[in-house]
């Protein structure tokens, strides 16, 4: 049976950050995951999680001067002294919330940086973070991004993915697959879960309705199909609800969105 996972970064934002673990919680999920933890400190987030029985299943490692608009320095030559920094730091969130994954953003691409010096610089720090993360039993996540939504990211389809999976050959280094990136960029879905899902290479889902990403029964998906498939293979994992509510940040507007969750939180509980 599918799990969801709340995106706290992206839902429930009509109330403050912290207060958005209650209001998971009410409506009924049971893990959380946001795109950082690093603005407070992990005793605070880890009292929330208890305080609401909730389980972090996710987050993302620094990923440089977010609000400068980078979006991960993995692949960036010259960086990599910070990349260590900030996957120790990261290692260290993960263990105060029990959280057993962490999502390394690949970057954007510097303006004429060499191709094979971007790609072994990649390979090389995304191997250094799974060597730190494996004593603790961490999973580093790769996420293909689309390039509408973040032009110039260097990772993008989930052949080169895979393909980095297999040169980085680090037991602990898996695929986030987001279906509404990969729906933007390549499609064929459900052809994709069934061809990478039993290589057990994926160590998350994430959900968007597409195109707009809003909730998941908003668009052109069948995602009732494809949760469904997911329970036919025997997805046991998190599917993290990455979405923007189309009520935006109306209050209450994340749970009187939730109508599509509903039939499944209660197939849960039977």
């Amino acid at each position: 049976m599918p799990r969801f996972a709340a995106n706290l970064s992206m839902l429930y934002n009509d109330v403050d950050f912290l207060d958005r673990f209650a209001a998971a919680a009410r409506d009924g999920f049971r893990a959380v995951e946001f795109l950082f933890p690093y603005a407070y400190a992990p005793a605070q987030l880890a009292a929330l999680l208890q305080a609401h029985g909730l389980q972090q299943v996710l987050f993302n490692a620094p990923p440089g001067n977010w609000d400068a608009g980078e979006r991960g320095i993995a692949c960036i030559a010259g960086r990599e002294a910070e990349f260590r920094r900030g996957i120790a730091q990261a290692v260290e969130y993960a263990l105060a919330l029990g959280c057993p994954r962490i999502h390394v953003m690949a970057g954007l691409v510097p303006q004429g940086a060499d191709a094979a010096t971007v790609r072994s610089t990649y390979i090389a720090n995304v191997r250094y973070a799974a060597r730190l993360a494996a004593p603790h039993g961490i999973h580093i996540l790769l996420e293909p991004i689309n390039g509408r939504d973040m032009p110039g990211f260097f990772l993008n389809r989930q052949d080169q993915a895979h393909a980095l999976l297999a040169e980085i050959a680090e037991p602990n280094v898996k695929v986030q697959m987001d279906l509404y990136h990969c729906q933007i960029v390549e499609g064929d879905l459900a052809t994709k879960i069934r061809q990478y899902l039993p290589t057990g290479s994926i160590g998350h889902f994430q959900i968007a309705g597409v195109p707009e990403r809003h909730e998941p029964d908003v668009g052109e998906l069948n995602y009732g199909y494809l949760f469904q498939l997911l329970d036919k293979l025997g997805w046991d994992g998190w599917i993290g609800c990455e979405y923007r509510p189309a009520r935006g940040s109306t209050p209450h507007g994340t749970s009187d969105g939730l109508g599509w969750l509903k039939p499944w939180l209660q197939a849960e509980a039977d």
